[in-house]
């Protein structure tokens, strides 16, 4: 067996992707494969069939485990729990560039990136009649009626005041509620990032967003914060000021796992660059109930 992987046979993202989160655990090579090394005991997984690895809070990981997980064309991502921040990532050894084509090719063409930004509003706003001529510049108005519209439903149902959204929260008086949704959103650009970055996908390329170098992640997280965090966000926020930021955080690191948000984000991400969706696996060693480990 040779230690170094060819291009050629690396594992195509259309057969599968393997995301492996992985906290409070060392990372060791052992001849051809590695160990994930915790106080649960040991973890041997077979690195040929996944292709991202994340690094969450008290991991870390041997040179030998880096060469061998590049070799074998594994990206590497260092997040905190369960992605809610992103922190950065080393790119796999892989040829396979047909994402980060389509990304580019549609963001140059003032038509097509039209046709993504539309395809992103169906997504969020499926019950919502769209003209195909409709302009970036509507959309954006549009979708701001939308969820000025949720917002004011979910501060009713909660009981809370709502002055409109504000990232200057602490000049409103619903400061407590405004920073709950900021904690909500970078909870959630994180776990974005990670898959954005995993795939190959350029996170500055943005379609609804432009001018940032996380356009593209405020883009697909855009698509998640109305069904996945901003509830998570206004439920924090009415139970009280206590621990606040903590309690959302928490909160969305939890619900990333319980939903398999990396399941979803993946094969979204593959559809608005009209490519077949993958399938998609996410693996949580923090959370491995046993049957995995070996002493």
């Amino acid at each position: 067996m040779t230690s170094s992987t060819s291009v050629q046979s690396l594992p195509r993202v259309s057969d599968s992707w393997s995301f492996v989160y992985v906290e409070s655990a060392r990372v060791e090579r052992q001849e051809y494969g590695i160990h994930i090394v915790s106080e649960q005991g040991v973890v041997r997984p077979p690195i040929a069939q996944f292709l991202v690895l994340m690094l969450g809070p008290g991991s870390s990981m041997t040179q030998a485990a880096a060469t061998l997980l590049a070799e074998r064309g594994c990206s590497v991502v260092w997040c905190g729990e369960a992605g809610v921040r992103f922190y950065g990532h080393a790119s796999a050894e892989t040829s396979y560039a047909v994402l980060a084509e389509a990304q580019a090719l549609a963001w140059a063409s003032p038509s097509m990136r039209t046709q993504v930004a539309q395809h992103m509003y169906r997504m969020r706003f499926a019950h919502d009649h769209l003209d195909a001529t409709t302009t970036i510049d509507q959309l954006r108005g549009l979708e701001g009626t939308q969820m000025r519209t949720y917002y004011a439903r979910l501060a009713r149902e909660h009981g809370m005041a709502w002055s409109g959204r504000s990232t200057h929260d602490d000049v409103l008086a619903d400061a407590p509620l405004q920073q709950a949704i900021n904690v909500a959103n970078s909870c959630l650009y994180g776990v974005c990032h990670a898959a954005i970055v995993a795939v190959g996908l350029n996170p500055a390329l943005g379609f609804m967003h432009r001018g940032n170098q996380r356009s593209f992640v405020f883009d697909v997280a855009d698509l998640y914060k109305a069904d996945v965090v901003l509830p998570l966000a206004f439920a924090a926020a009415a139970a009280g000021e206590r621990n606040l930021a903590q309690r959302v955080r928490r909160a969305c690191r939890d619900a990333f796992r319980t939903q398999r948000l990396l399941e979803r984000i993946v094969p979204d991400m593959y559809a608005l660059m009209r490519q077949p969706r993958p399938v998609v696996h996410y693996h949580d060693y923090a959370d491995q109930g046993g049957s995995e480990v070996s002493e």
